[in-house]
């Protein structure tokens, strides 16, 4: 079962601050040159609880300097913490790949910390070790979780969206529109019987980390850290739980965006050599008259494949979109395995090892792979369809991870609009 709680949160004094300038992409997506920039848009911008200014302090740092930090803005009085336990209703607005306005619901809540080999709480990526010994620095340091881990749960009934909208028009604490024109509502959730319908209603329901293995496997380290050293603390002791968001994966707002790859070593295929290495393969042209044409050629070529075809559309700026697919059984591969294997390896003979040795780009979007190709950062693009919220439980509840760069979860969620103490009582 999901134990999920709510808690007090620590919060910004949006009368003090521009809630909007000071919240901040996740700290694993901030490019290195944004470091600096994002430190000095605000004074107390919420980088400066998630990273040191420049990327060459970060292996020496012992994050002294970021729990000092946060003790200075919370008795300032900058940062304040709610007296009673809440849920935090998030909607975020946002303009959709599709030029489409869309909304994805969600909350803050506090979870209990499991084991993968429970399958309760379920990755679907692997972690790399060193971010995991940073991300635990830090937490050692501030005793806080200054971002949340975001998670996906199935509803496809959405039936817990009743009990989050109507805190939207009773408790509303904070609008803010951050740098990428994406607007945040968050609203609390206080009233006990609706605390107790919305627990109720989560502990059936497996999670699936969508953004945030390392804070959550660092979590784990932590937990099993302080139970080493508290061990008659008990169940629930504050490092057994982690600070997340919850969101339906099922909801028209939760995208699921393909990240389309770039193969940047090679030359294109003729047409004669598609022929030859993707035997059982369709293949189709169309016209590519400009570049702003290809989302919508996608959405009507290879977008209506995407349910029941291993399907993938190559471009070699030649003018034409190559549309190539194949029938999927009901319970086949995930196509992007498919792609991989077939096309990356079967048709560019780029194995794993070449892969790793970066063979290949990830553009997170249509348009950043077309213009990375021409370029000259690769020969082909291959844009590649979304795998579904269907496919990702699929994989997690048979215990896999999914490929690398499979899907990208959007939008992102933000750090700063929450924190939350592990200290209790620590007001």
């Amino acid at each position: 079962m999901s134990d999920v709680r709510p808690f007090e949160a620590l919060r910004y004094d949006t009368a003090r601050v521009d809630l909007g300038k000071v919240i901040v992409p996740p700290y694993d997506v901030i490019a290195a040159a944004d470091r600096v920039r994002l430190y000095e848009s605000d004074p107390h911008s919420a980088i400066r609880l998630e990273l040191t200014k420049q990327v060459s302090d970060e292996a020496g740092t012992d994050y002294s300097e970021i729990r000092d930090t946060l003790a200075a803005w919370r008795k300032s009085k900058l940062l304040v913490r709610d007296e009673r336990p809440a849920f935090y209703a998030l909607r975020q607005r946002f303009k959709a790949p599709d030029g489409q306005v869309a909304e994805r619901e969600g909350f803050f809540g506090l979870l209990r910390v499991e084991d993968y080999e429970t399958r309760i709480v379920r990755p679907h990526e692997r972690t790399l070790e060193g971010p995991k010994a940073d991300r635990l620095k830090i937490l050692q340091a501030t005793r806080a979780n200054l971002s949340s881990v975001f998670l996906l749960y199935e509803d496809r009934e959405d039936g817990l969206h009743p009990l989050l909208a109507p805190a939207f028009e009773e408790d509303l604490l904070a609008e803010a529109t951050d740098e990428a024109g994406l607007t945040h509502v968050l609203a609390r959730i206080e009233d006990p019987e609706r605390i107790e319908a919305i627990t109720r209603y989560m502990a059936d329901r497996p999670l699936v980390i969508a953004d945030g293995h390392h804070r959550y496997e660092t979590a784990k380290n932590y937990r099993d850290e302080q139970r080493a050293a508290h061990p008659d603390a008990g169940p629930d002791a504050p490092h057994e739980f982690i600070l997340v968001n919850c969101a339906n994966a099922f909801a028209p707002g939760t995208l699921l965006l393909p990240i389309h790859r770039l193969i940047r070593k090679g030359s294109p295929p003729s047409d004669a050599a598609w022929a030859e290495r993707l035997p059982g393969w369709s293949q189709k042209k169309v016209d590519l008259p400009s570049l702003e044409a290809i989302p919508d050629l996608l959405a009507q070529h290879l977008a209506p494949l995407r349910d029941d075809h291993y399907a993938f559309a190559a471009d070699d700026t030649l003018g034409q979109l190559r549309i190539c697919s194949k029938p999927r059984p009901a319970d086949g591969e995930l196509s992007v395995r498919i792609i991989h294997r077939e096309i990356i390896e079967g048709v560019f003979g780029l194995d794993e090892k070449a892969v790793l040795a970066g063979a290949i780009s990830y553009p997170k979007s249509t348009p950043q792979t077309a213009k990375d190709l021409r370029s000259g950062e690769g020969c082909v693009a291959l844009y590649l369809n979304p795998l579904s919220p269907d496919d990702v439980f699929r994989v997690t509840a048979a215990g896999e991870v999914m490929p690398q760069k499979s899907t990208f979860f959007f939008p992102k969620l933000p750090s700063g609009l929450v924190f939350r103490l592990l200290d209790e009582g620590d007001s």
